[in-house]
């Protein structure tokens, strides 16, 4: 187990190097006229050749790419163009924003699409029906009017919760509970109905199983059976499944922190790349890719000790 995690370490440090690398060369080679949108279209071609030079632009594209390799295995992301703080320092700032909203709906996610899943495939006919039309009607609903629907409700009609905005848990645990738990709920829908659907399917796959007929023969109570056997063994697929979603919320955080003013990663994503700020989008470039690195990794580390099988292999 240890030297296949080791592997699959090396392989996704691998991938980081690779998709930074093509990242780099495409961003970096577009020839986006960073000098320019920096100095304003006034700006001389004295002014923007010097810019250039302050910048590093006018250097070959693989020195250009061999000074950020350096800086960032030296803990430098670099310095934003255009508000001249450093990448790593302004991530650092949004990640929480971010992180809050995923974490706080991937706990949604789990809970209860596992809920669903079990009662599903425990009861069967018409509860099993009726769970899998509302889960389909959550996986098509449309984000934007479910948001909007909880904000008017909550924030306006009911003023339980601030329609906007976001608050640290430092300043106030209760403050910041109120400011994600919409943006929670709406980004967890999607994911809710795809991790419950499969749930479902894995236990009824499961619970039809020879060793599902032993135990019962033994005696052991459906109660135990289905959450101590079935449920374990269907575990695996649910945290592949699980681990696709969390990275799609991450990438759907920009949409949430659109709709309710949050200051986040997504935000911090998208402004980069407008701007065309390389140093920032190169650092949101290798927090992603790592990211995914590290959530494949946890699941394998959780399927492992889930499934022995997957130990031995």
């Amino acid at each position: 187990m240890v030297i296949y995690l080791l592997r699959r370490l090396g392989a996704g440090l691998v991938l980081i190097w690779v998709v930074t690398a093509i990242t780099f060369f495409m961003t970096y080679g577009a020839g986006l006229p960073i000098a320019v949108n920096m100095l304003g279209p006034q700006a001389t071609p004295e002014q923007v050749a010097q810019l250039n030079a302050q910048l590093g632009l006018d250097q070959p594209i693989f020195q250009q790419y061999w000074t950020w390799l350096t800086d960032v295995l030296h803990g430098d992301l670099g310095v934003s163009y255009f508000t001249q703080q450093p990448v790593g320092e302004a991530m650092a700032s949004r990640l929480p924003v971010t992180l809050s909203v995923v974490i706080f709906a991937s706990i949604l996610v789990i809970v209860i699409s596992t809920l669903l899943g079990v009662i599903g495939a425990s009861r069967g006919g018409v509860v099993d029906g009726i769970l899998q039309a509302i889960s389909t009607v959550a996986f098509v609903f449309p984000g934007i009017v479910l948001a909007i629907g909880l904000v008017y409700l909550f924030a306006i009609k009911l003023q339980w919760v601030p329609a906007t905005g976001f608050t640290t848990i430092g300043e106030s645990p209760s403050a910041w509970f109120e400011s994600v738990i919409l943006p929670a709920i709406v980004l967890s829908i999607g994911g809710i109905a795809s991790l419950g659907a499969q749930i479902r399917g894995a236990l009824v796959d499961q619970l039809d199983r020879d060793y599902i007929r032993t135990l019962r023969t033994a005696g052991v109570s459906e109660r135990s059976i289905l959450l101590k056997h079935a449920l374990r063994n269907a575990a695996a697929p649910g945290l592949t499944v699980f681990s696709l979603e969390f990275i799609a919320m991450f990438g759907g955080a920009l949409f949430i922190e659109k709709i309710f003013a949050l200051p986040g990663f997504g935000t911090y994503a998208y402004t980069s790349a407008l701007q065309g700020d390389l140093p920032a989008m190169m650092g949101v470039a290798l927090f992603s890719v790592a990211l995914v690195v590290v959530v494949n990794l946890i699941v394998d580390l959780l399927n492992g000790w889930l499934n022995p099988k997957v130990r031995v292999q």
